[in-house]
């Protein structure tokens, strides 16, 4: 019985990033043609999907196997916040350059 009760939380983890990952890899197989057609920051909506998924992925990760989620708010912020905001901004360097070298949009 104490093994079902200390266990819930990694089902629980295990269930949360399976379905984010399976509507990666969903979105990935079926390529809605809206997605790939519309583009937005210099990349199609499809890949900026993946990126955000994946970001929130990564910051659910470090939530729980870290065990962030159990720390103040203020350490909270100073761990996540950073990688928040830079990754969607080097994400915007990256491709805003890249457009200008390669000239494809």
């Amino acid at each position: 019985m104490s093994e079902q009760t200390g266990t819930w939380w990694i089902w629980r983890v295990f269930w949360i990033l399976l379905i984010v990952t399976a509507v990666e890899v969903i979105l990935g197989i079926i390529k809605p043609a809206v997605l790939i057609d519309n583009s937005f920051l210099g990349t199609t909506l499809l890949n900026l999907i993946f990126i955000i998924l994946t970001i929130i992925k990564a910051a659910y990760i470090v939530m729980e196997f870290m065990h962030l989620g159990q720390e103040v708010k203020g350490l909270k912020l100073s761990i996540l916040l950073p990688a928040v905001v830079l990754i969607p901004y080097l994400m915007f360097i990256l491709l805003t350059e890249g457009h200008y070298i390669f000239g494809t949009l």
